[in-house]
């Protein structure tokens, strides 16, 4: 016998409801079928079927990777850096908290608040060294080569508060190397580091989720590409080198951060070294760990530029 269906009935229709909010997982599709699943798998885990419960689990990961994949090819890695990251943080659940920020803090307070804590009120300047009386032409510290190399293979990065963008300055390297190299040898030459170069902007970070006060912020200061550029010339020629062989009143051995090769893996290994070689010949070991809150705010920069001095 042939039933024959009226067009008035439906042809489908839910065999449950799924509910959607503003607070489900964002790699969950439009089509509820992912809540679907999990609710499903939570179901099968208590009930003790676990195979069934494994296979629908590897369905739900793989629906994420390709939902995720989706949805990341959306942006240009080089181009929408700060979008693409913010979709990261949205699929992986680690979107930061929109802080609530206080009246009291203005970005004139602000701007008060880190000129204090970066100004030594007790500074003493370093016996300044005598480099050389001739300056004209400045001393060759940096090559046009080395400039040409490190504008050529410049990314694509913040400006700042300069001028010249970094697309610009890959364009004319044929052009600016060797006025830029004259710029960084005459400033190493004098000691002196051009006001424009000083300048910096400041983008206050909140630290934790309800900042209420100007040290719940920390300043993300960016400075001009050439800045930046200066800065890593005068790290890699003229500090790093000495750390691998500094003089008799200033040792490295024990430091791990901000040197070639250290990093906390490096510390950790070098901890577990020193215990075991203790426990050899001692029943026990202490180990006292301190943690410096907001230390770098209280650097005293005359010693800091003084054992620079030495190296």
């Amino acid at each position: 016998m042939d039933i024959q269906c009226s067009s008035q009935w439906p042809q489908f229709y839910p065999e449950h409801t799924v509910t959607m909010t503003s607070r489900d997982a964002a790699y969950i599709p439009p089509p509820p079928r992912m809540k679907a699943m999990l609710r499903r798998k939570n179901r099968l885990m208590p009930a003790g079927r676990v195979e069934e419960a494994g296979a629908l689990s590897a369905r739900i990961g793989r629906e994420i990777q390709s939902r995720s994949r989706t949805q990341l090819t959306k942006f240009d890695g080089r181009t929408d850096v700060k979008r693409m990251w913010t979709a990261v943080r949205q699929l992986s659940g680690r979107q930061q908290a929109a802080a609530s920020v206080v009246d009291s803090v203005t970005a004139e307070t602000l701007n008060e608040h880190y000129a204090t804590i970066s100004t030594d009120q007790q500074y003493v300047a370093p016996t300044p060294k005598q480099l050389g009386a001739d300056m004209n032409p400045p001393p060759d510290y940096v090559s046009d080569w080395h400039v040409f190399r490190m504008l050529d293979s410049l990314s694509l990065t913040a400006t700042g508060l300069g001028v010249l963008p970094a697309w610009f300055l890959r364009v004319s390297v044929p052009i600016l190397c060797k006025h830029v190299a004259f710029l960084f040898n005459i400033s190493l030459a004098t000691s002196v580091v051009a006001q424009q170069w000083n300048e910096a902007s400041i983008t206050p970070v909140p630290k934790i989720a309800t900042p209420t006060q100007h040290s719940d912020f920390r300043p993300i200061s960016i400075t001009p590409i050439l800045t930046r550029m200066m800065e890593r010339t005068v790290f890699r020629t003229f500090l790093y080198p000495p750390f691998l062989a500094p003089p008799p009143s200033l040792t490295f051995s024990d430091q791990f951060a901000f040197r070639p090769t250290g990093s906390m893996s490096a510390a950790i290994i070098s901890l577990l070294h020193t215990i075991t070689s203790l426990l050899q010949a001692n029943p026990y070991v202490i180990v006292i760990s301190l943690d410096f809150s907001k230390v770098f705010d209280f650097v005293r920069h005359s010693t800091l530029l003084s054992k620079m001095s030495e190296l």
